[in-house]
């Protein structure tokens, strides 16, 4: 008798291998790489090289000497949360700062949990709130763009989502837009921010590259863009004296970012298109009410962790009819 083997997520439907999978969206952030080293240089190389390599370091460590487990630390996977997690920090942190996120992203995050497959958080995320947490002055810290051979000693400010939030307490919408980067600015990169914030044109080509080897549906980004979009275009219609208008929401702070890379993570995301679009929807909307409402001027990646919690019940819930099962007719 044959018997068929289950195992945990991310379930690939096609001649597709988990390492295939992740060095695609590797070269996906290839392009925001490539534009965040031109406008950060060497801090930017540093703390990349770091991430990355602390994190398969981490994973192999962790899998060979603690759990006693085959290590996995050349799948892809590893790498991947490293660049993730670069992508989320300032090109000026401290080195050991990166090393302890990545250690948060891998032992916590992910291993935790028993590896790829299980976890329930994205694990870049969960480095990058843990060193938020520990690490706040370092962590809002924003080096400017152009100090190519500069690292811990750029000179640092805030990013817009940042200047907005403390400028509203007193000055008008209308004033504080006249002092930000324009639009096209914002749209190539030329800001203050992460690697991730850095350029909403790279990392949309990246969502293009990854659309086109379906490596992820359109469901997830399309949705949680398309509701920050709409959500913060009706504040700003209502009072644009006070609210920002759509487009800078679209294109400052981590937005593309996080729903573009993070958001579609297989292991924690919902299953099936509409259980994505309900996920995505509530990630858009989270988003805006923290922006908006919260202390902190940025709320995607705590967005993603809060529906990342939510994805099981998203799968138990919103499942496709088992075939052969009878429909009731009224």
């Amino acid at each position: 008798m044959n018997k068929f083997i289950v195992s945990p997520s991310p379930h690939a439907y096609t001649e597709e291998s988990v390492p295939r999978l992740m060095y695609g969206v590797i070269i996906a952030l290839l392009p925001a790489l490539g534009v965040s080293v031109f406008y950060f240089g060497i801090g930017m190389i540093i703390v990349t090289a770091v991430a990355v390599l602390s994190c398969i370091l981490f994973e192999y460590l962790i899998q060979k000497f603690i759990l006693k487990v085959k290590p996995s630390h050349l799948d892809g996977s590893a790498l991947l949360t490293g660049l993730l997690l670069a992508f989320c920090l300032p090109a000026n942190i401290p080195f050991w700062m990166v090393m302890i996120g990545a250690l948060a992203a891998v032992g916590i995050g992910k291993l935790t949990f028993g590896g790829l497959g299980n976890n329930i958080f994205n694990p870049a995320l969960v480095g990058r709130v843990f060193l938020f947490i520990s690490f706040p002055v370092a962590m809002t810290a924003w080096p400017e763009t152009g100090q190519w051979m500069h690292y811990t000693d750029a000179v640092t400010g805030a990013t817009p989502l940042g200047m907005m939030k403390e400028g509203l307490a007193t000055k008008s919408m209308g004033e504080i837009m006249s002092e930000m980067p324009v639009l096209l600015n914002l749209f190539l990169g030329k800001m203050m921010g992460s690697a991730g914030e850095v350029s909403a044109l790279a990392l949309l080509i990246g969502m293009l590259y990854m659309l086109y080897r379906k490596i992820i549906s359109w469901h997830i980004p399309v949705s949680i863009l398309g509701t920050v979009f709409i959500f913060t275009g009706i504040l700003w219609l209502a009072n644009p004296d006070k609210f920002a208008n759509p487009l800078f929401h679209l294109l400052t702070g981590g937005l593309m970012l996080g729903a573009i890379f993070m958001a579609t993570d297989y292991v924690t995301s919902p299953m099936t298109k509409k259980g994505m679009l309900i996920y995505g929807t509530g990630i858009g909307i989270v988003t805006v009410l923290i922006r908006i409402f919260g202390a902190y001027p940025e709320g995607v990646q705590f967005a993603i962790l809060i529906f990342n919690g939510f994805t099981p019940l998203i799968n138990k819930f919103v499942k496709p009819r088992r075939f052969g099962k009878e429909v009731a007719h009224g």
